[in-house]
């Protein structure tokens, strides 16, 4: 999301725990003058909120927010312990909440912007062994709502963008053993899962253009995967 916003002519914000930008070795030559690189950990709104100012000083205003932070913990419901899922709530929908916090009077200050959030379409599914994960999906579309009604009187537009099973690296194991990869392209009509830049291509366009009345909804991005059973 991060090379595609920037391949678009925005200057990007790159906020992560290692603060990674244009000294990347996977970042192009030709982009790394629009790479900010910030570090900042989701789960400290503190440092959210000193990212978000550093970021503004330095670049002279927020326009976007896009919050991609996230983690995965998954097990058996009946034995699955509190305080991973409790970890998961927080990192998944209060680090979402936190952010768009954080980024309100940045935007304000802009004159108006557009918050991506990013979900999953778990969040209106029954997937065993992912009761967390799920639950904090399903927060970040229902914080996404309230604050689109909220704040659409500010010019603030906020959205929920909701990929399906989609190929990083995080996974990329997963992929390698045979019959995960048949189960995955048995499940999803497209017949594969999605790729990052699918992703990034739809957030990007959602952010690059101006649509004023596009605020409050969910967006699914799954190969129709969620509405094919």
């Amino acid at each position: 999301m991060v090379l595609e916003l920037a391949r678009r002519g925005l200057t990007v914000g790159c906020l992560s725990r290692k603060g990674i930008g244009p000294e990347d070795s996977a970042v192009p030559a030709d982009i790394e003058p629009r790479l900010v690189g910030i570090a900042c950990d989701v789960d400290d709104p503190a440092s959210v909120r000193a990212a978000l100012a550093e970021l503004t000083a330095r670049t002279g205003g927020l326009h976007a927010l896009v919050n991609n932070a996230g983690i995965h913990r998954q097990g058996r419901s009946e034995a699955f312990d509190l305080d991973d899922f409790a970890a998961v709530l927080h990192t998944n929908a209060l680090g979402t909440f936190a952010a768009c916090q954080a980024a309100h009077p940045h935007l304000l200050a802009a004159g108006g912007g557009v918050i991506v959030n990013i979900g999953s379409h778990y969040d209106k599914m029954g997937v065993k062994y992912n009761a967390a994960y799920a639950a904090s999906k399903a927060a970040i579309g229902a914080i996404t709502r309230c604050l689109a009604v909220e704040w659409a009187k500010q010019g603030i537009r906020v959205v929920d963008v909701a990929p399906g099973f989609t190929m990083t690296d995080l996974n990329k194991a997963h992929m390698e053993d045979a019959r995960f990869r048949a189960f995955i392209e048995r499940a999803i009509p497209r017949g594969r899962p999605g790729e990052a830049w699918e992703v990034a291509r739809f957030v990007a366009a959602i952010v690059t253009e101006d649509i004023p009345f596009l605020t409050g909804e969910t967006f699914y991005i799954d190969g129709a995967q969620a509405i094919s059973n």
